[in-house]
């Protein structure tokens, strides 16, 4: 391993450790973020940015600990903000994104129609992270989302899947995850490469038409390998490599979800593409 993996590691745990002990698990849910604008359900979206964004976590996590970062960073620069929790599996608090993701993403598209409804808007923006970026697609597909959805961006998404070595990598930055792998857990067989639900999700094409995608990978990703496969083909389609962007960027899976503002220099401008600017090593402090 390179040794700055091994500052990532510790840090990435550390960081959401840290959210662990500030959030109790039991109050871990959508409605109790920060009152910051983020789930924030009488905000109103404005001319400027006339969408509300919709974050959706990835494998292991949940609507807070995911976009600690993310979320003020939208919410600051006038976005009305939202977060689910979603396949959550009988009996496991906390750790989210382990059920069948068919049946996740049903639950994106009534939280979708929940924000549509408070918003009084007609489309969301999606923004997601690993599974988030991914599962979506399911939505968009097979369940009417296209008709409700402007763009969607995912960070790391494993569109068309990884291994169990790569999903095994995650349980580091998660303190007591690894447990979980005893039980069933349907959300990590869906994620491997060639899997039932893979296959159908990919069929007939990565993309719909009327949807604006986005797809922001790392070099480093070490849980979706290579990180060439999160890429979309389809005729409205943006494929970021980070490090094209900065070369000394040295984030991972896990990284380019929780804190890499490089990286959401690259969601503001995908969710904003008539204002966009370039995306540099500098955009880590803007």
């Amino acid at each position: 391993m390179l040794p700055w993996k091994r500052v990532l590691r510790p840090l990435a745990a550390l960081l959401l450790t840290a959210a662990v002990a500030v959030v109790p698990a039991a109050t871990a849910q959508a409605e109790s973020a920060p009152s910051s604008g983020w789930n924030n359900y009488s905000c109103k979206p404005s001319a400027g940015h006339p969408r509300p964004v919709v974050l959706v976590h990835g494998t292991f996590g949940n609507s807070i600990d995911n976009w600690l970062a993310l979320a003020p960073y939208l919410t600051s620069r006038g976005y009305c903000v939202f977060s689910l929790d979603y396949g959550q599996l009988p009996g496991v608090p906390f750790f989210n994104g382990l059920g069948p993701i068919d049946k996740s993403a049903a639950q994106l598209q009534v939280f979708v129609d929940k924000v549509l409804a408070a918003t009084g808007t007609a489309k969301v923006d999606l923004v997601g992270h690993s599974q988030g970026g991914m599962m979506p697609r399911y939505y968009l597909k097979f369940l009417g989302g296209a008709a409700k959805v402007n763009a969607l961006v995912g960070l790391a998404p494993d569109n068309h899947g990884t291994t169990l070595n790569g999903l095994a990598n995650l349980l580091p930055y998660f303190p007591g995850a690894g447990d979980l792998l005893s039980t069933a857990t349907p959300g990590l067989a869906d994620q491997v490469a060639g899997s039932a639900f893979m296959t159908k999700l990919n069929a007939g094409g990565d993309t719909v038409p009327g949807v604006h995608y986005t797809v922001i990978a790392t070099r480093h990703d070490e849980v979706v390998t290579p990180h060439g496969s999160e890429y979309l083909t389809g005729s409205d389609v943006n494929n970021v490599l980070l490090q094209n962007l900065c070369a000394l960027d040295l984030s991972e899976h896990v990284a380019i979800g929780i804190f890499d503002r490089i990286a959401y220099h690259e969601v503001a401008n995908a969710l904003d593409p008539a204002h966009a600017s370039a995306s540099t090593c500098a955009s880590a402090f803007s």
